[in-house]
């Protein structure tokens, strides 16, 4: 049975204001500043596009402008609280995991459709890079440490402890390091982001990043 554009579903993908030296930073002494955040822009659209092309419904694009939360998880729980209280079930994906295909985020939505709680993307680095929830529950991101190892490892525990039905998407990787950029090359998958090398960050990043820097 083919998969339909599903009203119920909303996809939000987390990103920063692609800033020269504030966006992957690890990748500088390789890019330089300008080209690492001329890469993350592009991330940027490409998972607009992947987001757009799984045709789940709204596709929203928070910027850490419009986040709110002392770290990753409080922004991550405000987010979910908020689109929530209009969609039944929300797909939360990070800006840098290429790897990420529509067919994961259909799939998402099916699990969550079908009765599971959560839905998670784990990453290669111990983390995670989707995360979808039909119910949202502050103690789901309280208490983890944030850019470790472990993040999954204790967000699995978290969920155990809640007593909620999850289920995992094949794990993923980010780019977050100089041998990602060479991965990235290598990635087939990854046609799509090749061909936006001219491409500029979306419309709303480039005016956050331009307020921003006017403001310093």
């Amino acid at each position: 049975m083919s998969w339909r554009a599903d009203t119920r579903t909303s996809v939000v993908v987390f990103a920063r204001e692609p800033r020269p030296g504030r966006v992957k930073t690890r990748l500088i002494p390789l890019l330089g500043a300008e080209g690492a955040a001329r890469l993350y822009a592009r991330l940027v659209a490409h998972a607009l596009a992947t987001a757009r092309t799984a045709r789940l419904g709204k596709v929203e694009l928070w910027s850490t402008r419009r986040q709110r939360g002392a770290d990753l998880g409080a922004r991550m729980r405000h987010a979910f609280a908020h689109t929530l209280r209009r969609a039944a079930r929300v797909i939360l994906m990070g800006a840098d995991a290429p790897a990420l295909r529509p067919s994961h985020l259909r799939r998402a939505a099916r699990w969550l459709a079908g009765g599971v709680d959560a839905v998670f993307a784990p990453a290669e680095d111990g983390g995670y890079a989707l995360v979808a929830l039909r119910r949202a529950a502050p103690r789901l991101f309280e208490g983890i440490d944030w850019g470790g190892p472990r993040v999954m490892a204790q967000t699995r525990a978290r969920l155990a402890a809640l007593g909620w039905r999850w289920r995992e998407l094949p794990e993923v990787w980010d780019v977050d390091r100089p041998e990602d950029v060479a991965r990235l090359r290598r990635d087939p998958g990854a046609h799509r982001l090749r061909r936006r090398r001219s491409q500029s960050a979306p419309e709303s990043l480039r005016s956050a990043a331009t307020r921003s820097a006017i403001s310093r």
